[in-house]
């Protein structure tokens, strides 16, 4: 998946995102264990992608309290003496 579209997933499907890419994951994981995986590229895609999903659901999470901060911060009028 594209990271724009992943930019513009809402942190509830990021989170739906991030519990199928774990369970893929474990299966390609569990495959290359096992000597049954043909393409070891595919475990390490797997891998980066889910990295990119719990970096945006942390960006996420993070961004929409440090927007609200900046908002409260905003309205502060700071006079020069």
């Amino acid at each position: 998946m594209e990271l724009d579209e992943l930019k513009q997933m809402s942190p509830a499907d990021l989170q739906i995102k991030e519990r199928e890419s774990r369970e893929e994951v474990f299966r390609l994981r569990l495959k290359l264990r096992t000597n049954q995986l043909d393409n070891h590229a595919s475990y390490r895609r797997a891998r980066r992608e889910l990295a990119r999903i719990v970096t945006l659901i942390g960006q996420k999470t993070r961004g929409e309290s440090a927007a609200s901060d900046k908002r409260a911060a905003g309205n502060k009028k700071v006079g020069n003496a």
